[in-house]
Parts: C-alpha cells; sequence; structure tokens
C-alpha cells in the first residue's frame, strides 16, 4: 500500500502533504492489524498446546467484546479489491482538493476591481488651401489669460491654426479601480493623462511643444479623473435605483455631438430603471452638476468683494428600452440639460480696466472650444484708443443662455448575432437662443468674418441654435477575439449656438473642434487580440456659415485594456 501511495505521489495524482498522511494512516492500521494477529495466534497457540496435554471439550464459542476485533483470513482478491477502493477514494479526494482548493485571498482583495486602459495615436492635422485665416479668433485664450487689449491702434487677436498640416503622436492612459463597500454602496477611482485639465481630452500629446508639461522627454502629469461614492438598490439590470456622488461617468443616453465621451460629471445623480412588462423597462436619469464655482476671494484686488458667478447643470432624462421582437430593440430617450447662468453678464462701468476687475469678469467660460457666439463683458468708461495708452484689457462670455432640449435614440438589428447592424441618431435645439436679445445685448463676436475686428454689424450675424447626428454601426459591438471587427459611419450638423461648445467633441473639427461645423466621420476596429485592437477613423468637416473653414483629420490607433 506504501509502495502504491508513493507511485501516486511520483505521478503526481496526489499531493506529497496527502501521501503523507495517508501512508501515516496505512502504517498505524498496519500496526493495528499486526498487534491483533500476534495476539489471535498467540492464543490458538495456548489452544493447541492445551489440548495436546489435557484433552477436553470443546468450549462454546466466544463471543467478542465491543473492545475486541476478530481477524480472519483475508484471500488475495480481496486484498485487491480494498486496494483498488483506496485508489480510487484517494484519487477523488485528490481531485477534489484540486477542484476546490482553500481559498486564501485577503477579503479586502475579493472587493477591489481594477480596470485600466492605453491607447497610442498617430494623428494628422489636415487643412485644405480655401481656408479664412485670420478670422477664427481664439477665445479660450483670452479667457484664460490676461484679457484682450481693445485700448491699442494695433489690436491683435490670437487666432486658431486653419491652414498649417500638423503631425501629432498621443497617448492616453488611463488606471482606476472599484471597491465594494459592502450593502450596496461601491467607490471608485482613477487618473489619467492629459496636456492640460481640458474635461474634453484625456490624450497626452508626446513631445508637448510650448506646454508646461512634456518635450524633450520630459515627464507628463497624471490627473485626477473619476472619484465618486455609489449606493445601489437591487442587482437585477432591468429593475434597480443608483444615487451617485462626486466626479463619475455621464449618466446620459448621448452622442459626442453634445458630450465628448471623455467628459465627466462633477456633482450628483440619480438613475433608475424597471421592467413595465417583459421586453419593455423604462428609465429615470437626472442630477445636479456645478459647472463653474466662484473663488471664496473674487476679485482678488478689491477691497469689496464681488456677487458670486456660480454655473451650474440641472438635467434630466427619461427613456424606455423595448425588446420589440427577437431581432429588434429600440433604445430612447429625451433630455433637457438646463445650464444656469453659464452666458456673459455685461459688468457695471470700468475706470481704468488695467488695474480694476470687472464684477462680471467669472461669467466668461472656464474652458471652451470653438464655435458658440460671444459678447464683450466689461463696461469701459473710457474706451478711447491711446497708442502707449492704459491697458484695458477685455475678456468675452457666452452670448446666449443654453436650454438644451435633446431626443436621442438607437435602433439594433442583431439577427446575425454576434453581428449587430444599429442605426444611432440624435437632435438638440437651445430653446433659449434669441437672435434679437443677443444682438441687443451688445456686438455680437460669431463664427461670422467679422468676428476678428472690435465691432460687429447686426446684419451679419450668423449664429444658430439646431443641431443633429446620425450614425450607421455594423460588427461586433464587443471585440472579443482576433479578427472581430466593428465598422461605423457618421453625418453631423451642428449650428453655433445648439450646445455648449466646450463640451463636445474634441476631435471632429480638428483646431476648431466645437460647434458651427458639419460633415462626415469614417471609422473602424480590429481586434489583434481579446485585449488589444486597432483604430482607423477619418474626419471630414467643414463650417456651417461664416468664414471658409475646412479640415480633414485621420487618426490610426492601438488600444490595449486590462
Amino acid at each position: 500500500m506504501v509502495n502504491l501511495i508513493n507511485l501516486l505521489v511520483a505521478q503526481r495524482v496526489i499531493t506529497k502533504d496527502a501521501g503523507d498522511r495517508l501512508i501515516t494512516q496505512a502504517n498505524q492500521e498496519a500496526d493495528l492489524a499486526r498487534a491483533q494477529a500476534a495476539a489471535t495466534q498467540a492464543t490458538a497457540q495456548r489452544a493447541l498446546v492445551a489440548q495436546e496435554t489435557q484433552p477436553a471439550p470443546s468450549p462454546p464459542p466466544v463471543q467478542p467484546t465491543d473492545d475486541e476485533v476478530r481477524v480472519t483470513y483475508v484471500p488475495d482478491v480481496v486484498k485487491q479489491q480494498i486496494t483498488d477502493q483506496v485508489t480510487q477514494n484517494v484519487l477523488h479526494e485528490t481531485r477534489e482538493e484540486q477542484s476546490n482548493p482553500p481559498d486564501t485571498t485577503p477579503d479586502w482583495v475579493k472587493r477591489f476591481r481594477v480596470t485600466g486602459d492605453i491607447r497610442v495615436r498617430s494623428e494628422e492635422d489636415l487643412y485644405p488651401s480655401g481656408n479664412a485665416i485670420g478670422n477664427f479668433t481664439n477665445f479660450n485664450s483670452i479667457n484664460t489669460g490676461s484679457g484682450f487689449n481693445v485700448n491699442s491702434l494695433t489690436p491683435l487677436l490670437p487666432q486658431y491654426n486653419a491652414d498649417q498640416d500638423r503631425t501629432r503622436f498621443r497617448l492616453r492612459a488611463r488606471v482606476g479601480a472599484e471597491v465594494d463597500l459592502g450593502n450596496g454602496f461601491t467607490s471608485g477611482l482613477r487618473i489619467a493623462t492629459g496636456s492640460d485639465d481640458s474635461p474634453v481630452s484625456e490624450n497626452q500629446t508626446l513631445g508637448g511643444a510650448n506646454s508646461v508639461q512634456g518635450g524633450d522627454f520630459g515627464k507628463y502629469q497624471i490627473w485626477l479623473d473619476r472619484g465618486f461614492i455609489r449606493y445601489e438598490l437591487g442587482s437585477d439590470p432591468n429593475t434597480n435605483f443608483a444615487v451617485t456622488i462626486g466626479r463619475f461617468d455621464n449618466p446620459f443616453f448621448h452622442t459626442s455631438m453634445i458630450w465628448s465621451d471623455d467628459v465627466a460629471f462633477d456633482g450628483a445623480a440619480i438613475q433608475g430603471r424597471y421592467q413595465v412588462v417583459p421586453g419593455v423597462t423604462p428609465f429615470l436619469t437626472a442630477g445636479a452638476f456645478p459647472v463653474f464655482n466662484t473663488d471664496l476671494n473674487f476679485s482678488t484686488n478689491s477691497s469689496a468683494k464681488f456677487q458670486s458667478e456660480d454655473k451650474y447643470l440641472f438635467a434630466t432624462q427619461g427613456g424606455t428600452t423595448w425588446k420589440i421582437n427577437q431581432d429588434f430593440s429600440l433604445k430612447g430617450a429625451a433630455a433637457y440639460y438646463d445650464f444656469e447662468n453659464i452666458q456673459g453678464q455685461v459688468s457695471s462701468p470700468i475706470l481704468n480696466a488695467g488695474l480694476n476687475a470687472g464684477n462680471t469678469d467669472d461669467s466668461r467660460p472656464a474652458f471652451a472650444q470653438y464655435g458658440n457666439t460671444y459678447i464683450a463683458l466689461r463696461d469701459f468708461e473710457d474706451t478711447t484708443v491711446v497708442s502707449g495708452g492704459t491697458a484695458e484689457n477685455e475678456y468675452y462670455g457666452l452670448a446666449t443662455p443654453f436650454h438644451e432640449l435633446a431626443l436621442t435614440g438607437q435602433l439594433d438589428f442583431s439577427r446575425f448575432d454576434p453581428f449587430h447592424l444599429s442605426l444611432v441618431g440624435e437632435v438638440v435645439k437651445n430653446l433659449a437662443f434669441d437672435r434679437n436679445a443677443i444682438i441687443d445685448n451688445g456686438p455680437a463676436f460669431d463664427p461670422g468674418p467679422q468676428n476678428n475686428t472690435l465691432n460687429s454689424d447686426p446684419n451679419s450675424f450668423v449664429g444658430g441654435d439646431t443641431g443633429y447626428l446620425i450614425r450607421l454601426n455594423l460588427g461586433k459591438v464587443d471585440l472579443e477575439k482576433l479578427w472581430d471587427w466593428n465598422f461605423n459611419l457618421s453625418y453631423r450638423y451642428v449650428e453655433s449656438d445648439a450646445t455648449v461648445d466646450g463640451f463636445t467633441d474634441s476631435d471632429f473639427g480638428g483646431s476648431l473642434a466645437g460647434t458651427n461645423l458639419k460633415g462626415y466621420v469614417l471609422g473602424g476596429n480590429l481586434a489583434l487580440s481579446p485585449r488589444v485592437w486597432a483604430s482607423l477613423r477619418w474626419m471630414s468637416a467643414d463650417d456651417v456659415a461664416g468664414a471658409v473653414y475646412k479640415s480633414d483629420l485621420i487618426q490610426f490607433d492601438v488600444n490595449a485594456k486590462f
């Protein structure tokens, strides 16, 4: 038996520890059997001697007591059966140990779920000839700097690039974790790259010229991208309720026409869904989100501080998912995005603006892309243009409020699952847009050719309030194995003030990404492994109105996730 067990250990059928335990048990049983056999043999020998010296009738059979074990002769065939049975028991025990090993993982480790992704991109920004260079004012540069000096004989406004092609290599790296806190609570944290604190892009341009990081193989900054606490009631995906606070993923059903995929929401959101009948699950999302919070000491150089210019987004969205039949499913929703105090406000009269701040300076956007209409914020008491005179620096704010109504839908055809065909559409209208109010509020600096001057002709105002997008997707929704693929084609048309340009897709339109754009996007993805895939995308954009602008953007990505 010992030899059999050693053979099983040598063949790695059982572990050495299991083998040692079985050998010990076998030796103990063998010792007991030998002792019992010796006792039986001695008893028989004494009986034989007594019979020879004093014949006597055979005694009645002795009944064994509870403490005695009778050992009889065991034939070889029975021994073999016992051996086979022990072998089967050992193998079964070993398989059980191997298939269900003891769990020694600490409890706190089990509650963590770590995720991350890395994207390396080659990008070509191309600008065909014929663009109206010198007509695309960079208001974000003005508003995030010291302002624009209007008290100058030769004013020079900062301009966006519209004619020089660029090649960029870019990196996006993100890593995060979610922790199960028990009783329905979770928390999450994510950090990410980024050339700056832009809300719409986590790309880090490699080599990063003219920035405070990168270049000459310098290190890159890491930003806090997510940080939240969530309470969720119900584990059924068709019937649950969740509350999230902090900084978290966009909770709304949307496209990149209104919200860039990289935008995170600060604040609080509630989400709920409930399946009313099989296949029909209405959902509701609502939240309050601080967009801008006034500095505690605004304005720094004023003894009497100015009124708060806090800005908020209050939003709600209701919709439903509907499994129409085995092949078709539909998801549709209506959302209302109500931005409070996001428009610019003209200040009280300012004397010597080179030294004194305007009481509405914080009504300018803290971040913007391109396309929205602007108005001047500071009301100067003396606007005399004098060579070498006192600097009077102007800031610019959004010319219109934004109360956006958005309708979003997606129709899926899955007969050839896992290959899907889906049609996505979205329409947005800024209900607060009022052309006459914008003109009456002062010179409007919009995407028209006049926005590089200090005066604007109201009759040339070209702003609009509507946008729409339609996209066709074909292929695997999730790339799970080698050579899985998908393909997409979309068209969008977004007027200047349909939505806030600072939160839209940061790629479509090149250097003038934002609003006042129309055009196509063609892209595809190909899996190189279950967690690595390549992407190719071409974007062709034209301006909707105003000065002539065209751009082509080509992106090739290699992506990895874990």
